[in-house]
């Protein structure tokens, strides 16, 4: 049985795929990281996001979302300074953005997991793609997770970034057939 290709990489990716993608999570700092990291990841690989992940968990105080929501001005130029993260200035305002959403919505839902697994009924989507090239970049959940968070003020959430975020948390099991993670996380 053969790995994802992309997983083959590097050893990041690999280490990533073989631990992380794909298994579903319930923490909402653990959602609150991934969706924040999903974004930063826009028009850039995501090797670029992960090789930056440590500097996100320290300049982000690691991904504490009450605290990012009320990040000054100040603190987030600060960061637009950081070079262990990604230097762009809209996605840095997003996660601020998007820290205040997500404790709109903890509060309106109970929880963020409550919230983003009732697009998919509570449940992971497992596929079964026998290649790479079937596994699409966007799907009718992630469609209506994008709209629904955009509603709720969300940044950097399109209907792409959103399907990542599904696979980054395991609401689809996208690993192929052949790799021995799709058995093992479908049994998650």
């Amino acid at each position: 049985m053969n790995k994802c290709s992309w997983a083959l990489s590097s050893p990041a990716e690999e280490h990533y795929h073989d631990a992380e993608w794909g298994v579903p999570v319930h923490d909402d700092r653990l959602l609150f990281e991934f969706l924040i990291l999903e974004g930063a990841q826009a028009g850039l690989s995501w090797a670029t996001v992960l090789n930056k992940r440590t500097g996100y968990q320290q300049a982000f105080d690691q991904f504490d979302v009450q605290k990012i929501a009320q990040y000054s001005e100040q603190k987030q130029q600060a960061l637009i300074t950081n070079p262990e993260i990604i230097r762009n200035k809209l996605k840095i305002k997003s996660a601020v953005t998007n820290a205040q959403a997500f404790i709109k919505i903890q509060q309106e839902y109970g929880s963020f997991d409550c919230y983003i697994w009732s697009f998919v009924n509570g449940q992971t989507i497992n596929n079964a793609w026998q290649s790479m090239g079937q596994v699409p970049a966007v799907s009718a959940e992630s469609e209506a997770m994008s709209h629904s968070l955009k509603k709720h003020g969300f940044k950097f959430v399109g209907a792409t970034i959103c399907y990542a975020y599904m696979q980054a948390i395991g609401m689809v099991n996208d690993h192929l057939i052949s790799c021995p993670r799709h058995v093992e996380v479908s049994m998650t």
